[in-house]
């Protein structure tokens, strides 16, 4: 167990963490912006979920009281029940029970026409929807409200439509492009695209569809830097998903096959992100045993720079990582990729979080925890009143709501298990898990009970 100076910085980084989605999101409509304090042009859906999951915990944290985060919850999901949802090119949010990947955060329409129809942003938007249906369980009008809103917006979402090219989901749609070109295969994000497309009672897809999926598995399980795993080179494709379900004993049929669960296989990529920053085939400043995250992440620009006698080439927002299946690396640390794998190996995630705040303090921890990434290697300019020295390298200004949302989560569920133990009462949750072909662990445990109650019930 962490001592008090470790409990001290986890309290403070995740109370921090939480302000950023209370301060970013709009209270009258709960839509919360792609990265902030900045100003904006557009919101996130994925951060709303994200927010939503937030809010729980801050009320159990006393962050904000339970009212509080019961009247925010409250009028985000008003606002997407009722937002429109049609074919048209600018007039909606969403269509079929989705959501365009970003809306306009003050009409509350699609932003842009470049922005998609998008089946995993909703995705995360449910996780945080789930969530809710399942934490505000008290029997008061609010809390109600909150529970059949939650189920009407899972409800009418029609996964089978988004099977355009059976037995896979497609990525996305948009009204003059129809269905985008990729589907959602190989080992990612997407186990809770899958999960909850087979759990919906009014539109699931077929039951062979999780085993359709994980047949693409192959061309990504093997060694890297002394694990074996089942790679995807961004540790976000191992959090996302984990952030909201409980993996720890519970499998299914390739992770049967290949005798790991897939909390565990996390547990291994985040070692290996570590070897891998240890190694250092880059030759990238300060990288190092507690130096260390690649992930989707802002970058400092596209430019080429030279660095240490070498040319080096930078990039933007890019989704940078570390694995067999690729690696992207222009010396961009984003804190979430240890932030965010805390739960699966805190043993070396929370040293790297620490060693961070220590080395480079205020440049990249400011009053929302952690800026959304930091370059070392890439030399700029000193903001007017920095001490000398204090602008070496680059570091990001801001914070985006789906690199903020792995770090609040997976810190609660370290600590207490709160967001694990909520989704594990959700019935949508259970049900995509068992019709995945999952056993073992807790499912079965809640198997047992519910078999228990019913019987218990029969005989009263």
């Amino acid at each position: 167990m962490p001592g008090a100076a470790d409990r001290a910085f986890v309290d403070d980084l995740e109370h921090r963490t939480f302000t950023w989605f209370w301060d970013a999101a709009d209270p009258q409509n709960g839509l919360i912006p792609d990265h902030y304090p900045s100003p904006d042009r557009f919101a996130s859906i994925a951060a709303v979920g994200f927010g939503l999951t937030a809010y729980g915990i801050g009320a159990e944290r006393g962050y904000v009281t339970r009212a509080q985060a019961v009247a925010r919850t409250l009028a985000t999901l008003r606002f997407f029940a009722a937002a429109p949802q049609n074919a048209t090119e600018d007039g909606a949010a969403g269509y079929r029970g989705f959501y365009y990947h970003f809306l306009d955060p003050r009409r509350g329409v699609r932003f842009a026409r470049w922005s998609e129809l998008s089946s995993v942003d909703t995705t995360l938007l449910l996780g945080g929807v789930l969530f809710a249906q399942s934490y505000y369980d008290r029997d008061t009008p609010p809390e109600r409200a909150i529970r059949r809103l939650a189920d009407r917006l899972y409800r009418r979402v029609d996964w089978a439509w988004m099977r355009r090219r059976a037995p896979l989901l497609a990525m996305g749609w948009t009204p003059a492009g129809r269905f985008l070109r990729n589907d959602w295969d190989g080992y990612n994000e997407g186990m809770l695209i899958y999960l909850l497309a087979l759990a919906s009672p009014t539109h699931p897809v077929p039951g062979g569809t999780w085993q359709a999926w994980t047949g693409t598995y192959a061309r990504q399980w093997g060694r890297f830097q002394g694990q074996t795993l089942l790679n995807f080179a961004p540790l976000f494709g191992h959090q996302y998903s984990e952030s909201w379900i409980d993996f720890r004993g519970i499998r299914d049929g390739w992770s049967r096959d290949h005798d790991l669960d897939y909390f565990e296989n996390s547990r291994r990529a985040t070692y290996a992100q570590r070897a891998y920053a240890q190694a250092n085939p880059g030759g990238w400043r300060d990288y190092g045993p507690d130096i260390w995250g690649l992930t989707a992440c802002n970058g400092p620009g596209i430019a080429t720079r030279t660095v240490d006698g070498r040319s080096r080439s930078f990039l933007a927002y890019s989704a940078r990582g570390a694995g067999r299946d690729y690696v992207s690396d222009d010396g961009t640390i984003a804190p979430t990729a240890a932030g965010g794998s805390i739960a699966f190996a805190p043993e070396i995630a929370l040293p790297a979080l620490e060693a961070m705040k220590a080395r480079y303090g205020t440049r990249v921890y400011d009053r929302y925890g952690f800026v959304d990434a930091f370059n070392p290697s890439f030399a700029g300019g000193a903001p007017h009143g920095a001490s000398p020295g204090s602008a070496s390298f680059w570091a990001d200004t801001e914070q985006f709501g789906i690199d903020q949302g792995p770090i609040l989560l997976m810190i609660e569920n370290w600590r207490s298990g709160l967001v694990w133990t909520t989704m594990k009462k959700n019935p949508y949750i259970r049900a995509g898990l068992i019709r995945a072909g999952f056993t073992g662990g807790w499912l079965d445990g809640l198997q047992r009970q519910a078999r228990g109650d019913v019987s218990a019930h029969g005989h009263g």
